[in-house]
């Protein structure tokens, strides 16, 4: 790949890590878009992806550690139980026609999301330990599936219920994401007997990440993330979910064209 490509792509993982760590998420889903509209190859989408998620995921960690918003309660079922589903989903290794629609539906959701404004009530309502590992299983596995940490389906997930305030949110939501970025990429290191990345590629990206890591969250930390930043990358994560859709109609006439070919020699 040439440098100015490079220099593209660690500009525009810069800015989405700066957004999405000001409400502490890792920025997956940013980063999987930007990939996406790169053309890069999908078994190493996820695997570059989720180190991003845990570097970023790191700085956001303890920036909004002082924040004194930490739910330990909600927390530590929460990751007991979707460490371990992360782990397998991403031992999992989907097929190229099958992971790009399910990568352009959680890019769909993500987007939808990041139209949203953040709100979250202060009253908060006491979690079920029975729901809570549950959701912990599911979004675990689907993170480690598809290359996230899962901060878009948690976060949404506990300001719905109620169980949560939109700052905890963000407290819980940083370490979760770290530790099932970690597992998700265990799983795949032990499907592939390593990690399928490019370092030259990924070296400067994860830069790039550090710096709009801490610069989003130490923004955040302090305030929320500006709904007009949170619209924009909305708009860029539809046109990266849009791509990944055209890009599964356009493998699957590519496979037809081939199959009539092939019947012709």
């Amino acid at each position: 790949m040439e440098p100015q490509q490079v220099l593209l792509i660690a500009t525009a993982v810069l800015c989405m890590a700066a957004i999405y760590s000001t409400v502490g998420h890792g920025g997956g889903s940013g980063y999987l878009a930007v990939l996406a509209i790169a053309a890069i190859a999908p078994e190493q989408m996820r695997s570059t992806a989720l180190l991003l998620n845990v570097v970023v995921s790191s700085i956001a960690t303890w920036k909004f550690a002082s924040t004194g918003t930490f739910r330990k309660d909600l927390f530590v079922p929460l990751v007991c139980a979707s460490i371990p589903a992360a782990f397998l989903g991403g031992y999992i290794d989907l097929p190229s026609h099958v992971y790009k629609p399910i990568v352009g539906a959680v890019l769909l959701f993500a987007a939808i999301r990041l139209f949203i404004p953040i709100k979250g009530n202060e009253q908060t309502k006491k979690p079920m330990l029975c729901v809570v590992l549950v959701a912990g299983i599911v979004i675990g596995f689907f993170s480690g599936t598809i290359g996230i940490g899962g901060g878009i389906f948690l976060s949404p997930l506990v300001l719905l219920i109620g169980w949560t305030t939109a700052k905890q949110t963000a407290a819980i939501s940083a370490p979760f994401i770290l530790v099932n970025s970690i597992s998700s990429l265990g799983g795949i290191a032990l499907d592939n007997t390593g990690l399928p990345i490019d370092l030259m590629f990924v070296a400067p990206l994860a830069i790039a990440v550090v710096i709009g890591g801490f610069v989003g969250a130490t923004y955040g930390s302090k305030k929320l993330g500006h709904q007009g930043l949170r619209t924009v990358l909305g708009v860029v994560l539809l046109i990266a979910a849009g791509k990944m859709f055209l890009s599964v109609q356009g493998d699957l006439n590519q496979e037809s064209a081939d199959a009539i070919k092939s019947t012709h020699e």
